[in-house]
C-alpha cells in the first residue's frame, strides 16, 4: 500500500495532465454514476422468500377476521331485539296481511289503535227504503182488466181474477187501479212529479219508488180500489171502504198480501190499495230474497212504456 502511494504522489506534471485529460474524455454521467456490485441485485431465493412471507401474512390477517365475525355474529343473533317506545311504534307502518316484509314482526298495536271498520250490512241494498227488482218477463203477461190495458204475471193474474169474482159473489166489487209497470213509467212518475211538486226525492220516495225499485216491476203487484168509493182511490181511507175489509179477511186465502202495511220495517208510507201475489216459488224469492240482497232469477226486459192513464202518482 505505502509503494502504492508514492508511486502516485510521485506523478510529474506530465502524468498528471495526461490524466485529467483521460478523465475529461469520459462522459460527465458515467463519472458520477456509482458502480453497484452484482452482489447488491436479491437473488430468486430472497424474492421466493419474500413472495411467502407476504402471502402468509396476509392469510393470517384474513383467518383473524373470520374468527373475529364468527365469534360477534352468533352474540348478536342472541340478542333480543329492541322494543319501539310508544312514539316509534305509533309510526310504524301497517303490514299487509300474510306480508314477508319485515314489518310482520312489528310489535302489536296497542289497545288505543282502531279496530277495523265493520263490514257493511249486507241488507242495506235498498235505495231510499225501496228494494230493487227486475221486470216481468213479456210472455207471462196476462190481462186482468176487460180492455187488457193492466196485466200481471199468469200466476198472480188468475189467483187475482179468482179473488175478484169471489168477492162480487159476495157482494163487493173489486176495481184494478195499476198492476204491471215498466221502469220507463216509474221513472216518469218518480222524477217528473216531484219536479212539478217541487219535492226533494227522499220526500218523493215516502210515496213512490224510484224506477228500477218499484213492486209493480215484477208483475207481481196490484193497487186495488172500491168500484163503490172512487174517492178512496190511493189513499189511506181506502181502509174504511167495504172492499178493504173483504180483502183484509180473503186476500191471504188467495196468496195476496200488502206489502207497505202501517209500521213496515222498510219506512214507506202505508198504502192499504198496494197488494202483492206470493202464492209460488219466484214470487215468493222475488220478494224476500231481496231483504237480503241474494240473487233471484233475471226478468227479460220490459215492454214499451205506455201512457200514464189510471197511473196514480202515489205508488
Amino acid at each position: 500500500m505505502e509503494k502504492t502511494v508514492k508511486k502516485t504522489s510521485g506523478l510529474n506534471q506530465s502524468d498528471s495532465a495526461r490524466l485529467r485529460a483521460t478523465v475529461e474524455e469520459i462522459p460527465e454521467a458515467l463519472r458520477d454514476t456509482p458502480i453497484e456490485s452484482s452482489s447488491s441485485s436479491p437473488s430468486p431465493l430472497s424474492r421466493l422468500l419474500a413472495a411467502l412471507a407476504i402471502f402468509f401474512g396476509v392469510s393470517a390477517l384474513g383467518l383473524v377476521a373470520v374468527l373475529a365475525w364468527m365469534w360477534v355474529s352468533p352474540t348478536a343473533a342472541n340478542r333480543e331485539p329492541r322494543s319501539p317506545s310508544a312514539a316509534e311504534s305509533s309510526d310504524l307502518p301497517v303490514s299487509p296481511a300474510g306480508s314477508d316484509s319485515l314489518e310482520a314482526n312489528a310489535p302489536e298495536a296497542s289497545s288505543t289503535t282502531a279496530a277495523p271498520a265493520a263490514p257493511a250490512d249486507p241488507e242495506a241494498i235498498d235505495l231510499l227504503g225501496h228494494l230493487p227488482y227486475d221486470e216481468a218477463p213479456l210472455e207471462d203477461l196476462v190481462p186482468v182488466t176487460a180492455d187488457g190495458y193492466w196485466e200481471l204475471r199468469s200466476a198472480a193474474a188468475n189467483s187475482f181474477l179468482e179473488m175478484q169474482a169471489a168477492a162480487r159473489a159476495e157482494g163487493f166489487d173489486l176495481s184494478v187501479l195499476s198492476a204491471y209497470r215498466t221502469i220507463e213509467e216509474q221513472q216518469s212518475l218518480f222524477f217528473d212529479i216531484k219536479a212539478q211538486r217541487g219535492q226533494v226525492a227522499s220526500e218523493r220516495a215516502e210515496v213512490s219508488a224510484p224506477p228500477g225499485y218499484s213492486e209493480h216491476h215484477t208483475g207481481y203487484a196490484i193497487d186495488i180500489g172500491d168500484v163503490t168509493a172512487p174517492e178512496t182511490d190511493f189513499s189511506e181511507e181506502f181502509e174504511r171502504t167495504p172492499g178493504f175489509a173483504w180483502l183484509a179477511e180473503n186476500a191471504a186465502y188467495y196468496s195476496f198480501e200488502l206489502s207497505f202495511p202501517r209500521g213496515n220495517e222498510q219506512g214507506i208510507a202505508y198504502e192499504p190499495w198496494h197488494w202483492r201475489f206470493v202464492g209460488d216459488r219466484d214470487s215468493l224469492e222475488t220478494f224476500y230474497r231481496a231483504r237480503t240482497g241474494e240473487d233471484r232469477p233475471q226478468g227479460s226486459a220490459g215492454r214499451e212504456g205506455k201512457t200514464q192513464r189510471g197511473i196514480d202518482d202515489r205508488s
